[in-house]
């Protein structure tokens, strides 16, 4: 078939259906009803002579075919707008939209300075869209790679072939309890990394099971997808579990948390923003990474806690 630009209008409706999981919660990035998205689908699906997805009381699905057409749609999307960037970039200018992932919980990070750096990338190029999107470190990397984000920012402890890493801090945690935990009286001197090992545990399901900080916990009952779903089941008073400390320093000025041998139970994250490598990567990426580069002049120092290193690793 040959694209016209109503196909186009029906392409980016349908990967909006399909981010969103539905029509309903598609209706206020499309600004139309449900009516007209259904009306709209089914248009692409006559055009294209394919079913794309299911939906009823069951609730949205794409079909096999769909899942495939979507997958071409976000290539199509993406060339589409690496054209905007790439012909705007020979009058010297930036425009386009800057897609970047990040890991989840990083704004009360003092040393995350992606906001200024997106704040100069703004004043110098007011024509870019930005999109961001939050992803484990495995689907940043990914994404990255296959070119559906320009950059993403979280901590990699295994590194793809592909991609550049370039150091920007590190983040600092440590482990916590909640106000009605059984250690939260308990003397400073009272706790022993037995005794606090020995209590029920929350993880993350991105550590993996011989992750080292895992290892002294043989009491782990519970699981958390991320770092917020973490914080809720230890501030219940029931778990103890590892948090990074801008994270939890709220929390612990409101008498809600309790550090636990901080000088036992610590680890650091390098965390890097990761971009396509060489000729790959895009005029958007690279005003983004120089602005980047000018906050972070030189990769922070060691912590000096002595502590080891890890990733927010989901293998």
């Amino acid at each position: 078939m040959q694209l016209a630009g109503t196909d186009i209008r029906l392409l980016r409706v349908f990967d909006a259906v399909v981010r969103h999981r539905g029509f309903a919660a598609a209706q206020a990035e499309l600004n139309v009803g449900q009516s007209t998205i259904s009306n709209q689908i089914a248009a692409l699906e006559d055009r294209l002579g394919v079913t794309l997805c299911r939906r009823g009381r069951a609730g949205f699905r794409l079909t096999q075919k769909g899942g495939a057409v979507h997958r071409a749609v976000r290539r199509l999307l993406v060339a589409m707008d690496g054209f905007v960037t790439e012909t705007a970039a020979l009058r010297d200018t930036l425009a386009g939209t800057l897609r970047i992932g990040v890991v989840d919980m990083l704004v009360t990070d003092p040393n995350f300075r992606l906001p200024e750096a997106l704040a100069a990338l703004d004043r110098r190029a007011p024509a870019i869209r930005y999109e961001i999107s939050q992803c484990s470190p495995q689907d940043l990397q990914a994404r990255v790679l296959e070119g559906t984000l320009h950059i993403g920012i979280g901590s990699f402890p295994h590194k793809v072939e592909g991609l550049r890493y370039i150091p920007l801090y590190e983040e600092r945690n440590t482990l916590y309890c909640g106000q009605g935990h059984p250690l939260w009286t308990v003397p400073e001197a009272d706790l022993t990394a037995e005794f606090v090992a020995s209590m029920r545990t929350v993880g993350r399901s991105y550590w993996r099971e011989d992750h080292w900080n895992n290892r002294d916990f043989p009491n782990s009952t519970a699981m958390a997808q991320g770092l917020e779903q973490q914080l809720i089941l230890i501030l219940t008073g029931a778990f103890i579990g590892y948090l990074p400390d801008h994270m939890a320093r709220r929390w612990r000025d409101h008498d809600r948390l309790r550090q636990l041998l901080p000088g036992r139970f610590v680890y650091t994250c390098p965390f890097d923003a990761v971009v396509r490598q060489g000729t790959d990567l895009s005029p958007l990426a690279a005003a983004l990474v120089t602005e980047l580069e000018a906050l972070y002049p030189a990769p922070l120092a060691a912590s000096g806690f002595g502590a080891e290193k890890c990733g927010r690793d989901e293998s």
